[in-house]
């Protein structure tokens, strides 16, 4: 049941190149292959896999090997109707080109979004590349799939990754200055490039580039709750934001006035206190106390005059002090 070959090798006719028979011997019997053509230029047969298609980058210039060839069915899709034939015909031509879109989510891995849900939004641009592509144009289907693929990532990233909205111009111009960045970090020391030399290498204005600088830092948010970097223990973000409290300048100026207010007339003290304390009308204090609206009005008057002559007379000794210093 062993088959052996063994081959001989005899001059042709045209004594040009030698002639090889194939004989193998097969229970006993000899069976001899008819010689093969001679080669003429002295080009070297091409050689050929046992499954009889030559290798992709035999056949089509070099192309890259892991490239799968789907010419054919994709041909077959833009003829066939809608139904199982051809969904069961699209699914693997999806399945054939998943190695491409998750190279090119691989590119994005430092971006801050996790390796699954990148190969998600690729396969979500393949899906979409694959229905959309026409095999009538003549392109091929790699040059039409991978900007529709980097589209999708990149749309994914401008409108669900952005922690805060960033006008879309914004967004342009960050991506403009980190590419200069990067192409000029050879170049420039390590503090990186200067506004004005992005701005030259760019065509961008400098107030642009300011611009897309700041939104380089503006893709996530940092919480309140996040700890801070500090001499002990740290210290959390929402202990080191405050805004100008009011009400210390109020609580001062309620102390420099109460000993100047309680040098003051019974009846002016009690006029005051219902103007500014309880916050009544001159006609009201007026009918309260029985008076003319007039005479609450003078008498408001001249205690705050008195008021603001005291503590002016007060003050002043300092600052005659202060400029004299």
């Amino acid at each position: 049941m062993l088959s052996v070959p063994r081959s001989t090798t005899h001059p042709s006719a045209g004594g040009d190149a030698p002639q090889t028979h194939t004989v193998r011997r097969h229970h006993g019997q000899a069976q001899a292959r008819p010689p093969a053509k001679p080669v003429r230029g002295g080009t070297a047969p091409r050689t050929v896999p046992a499954g009889g298609a030559p290798p992709r980058s035999a056949r089509r210039g070099g192309r890259p090997h892991e490239a799968p060839d789907t010419a054919e069915d994709f041909r077959r899709l833009a003829a066939l109707p809608d139904g199982a034939e051809r969904a069961v015909l699209r699914d693997r031509v999806i399945s054939a080109w998943l190695p491409l879109s998750e190279r090119l989510a691989v590119r994005f891995h430092h971006r801050g979004e996790a390796a699954e849900d990148l190969r998600q939004v690729a396969a979500v641009g393949l899906v979409k590349a694959v229905d959309r592509y026409d095999p009538a144009q003549g392109t091929e289907f790699e040059s039409f799939a991978i900007p529709t693929i980097l589209g999708e990532i990149k749309r994914h990233f401008r409108d669900h990754l952005w922690s805060l909205h960033v006008p879309r111009r914004v967004q342009e111009l960050r991506t403009r200055v980190r590419k200069a960045r990067q192409e000029l970090m050879g170049d420039i020391d390590d503090n990186g490039p200067s506004v004005e030399a992005i701005a030259r290498h760019t065509g961008m204005s400098k107030e642009d580039v300011v611009l897309g600088s700041q939104a380089l830092y503006s893709f996530t948010a940092l919480s309140l709750d996040a700890e801070m970097p500090g001499a002990g223990n740290g210290y959390s973000l929402t202990e080191s934001l405050g805004i100008t409290e009011a009400g210390f300048d109020l609580a001062v100026d309620r102390e420099t006035v109460r000993p100047h207010l309680a040098r003051l007339p019974v009846r002016e003290r009690e006029i005051l206190y219902l103007r500014f304390f309880r916050d009544q009308t001159h006609r009201r204090i007026a009918e309260r106390l029985g008076v003319s609206q007039m005479y609450v009005a003078r008498t408001i008057s001249r205690a705050c005059k008195r008021i603001a002559e005291q503590i002016g007379a007060r003050e002043q000794p300092g600052r005659r002090t202060a400029a004299r210093t």
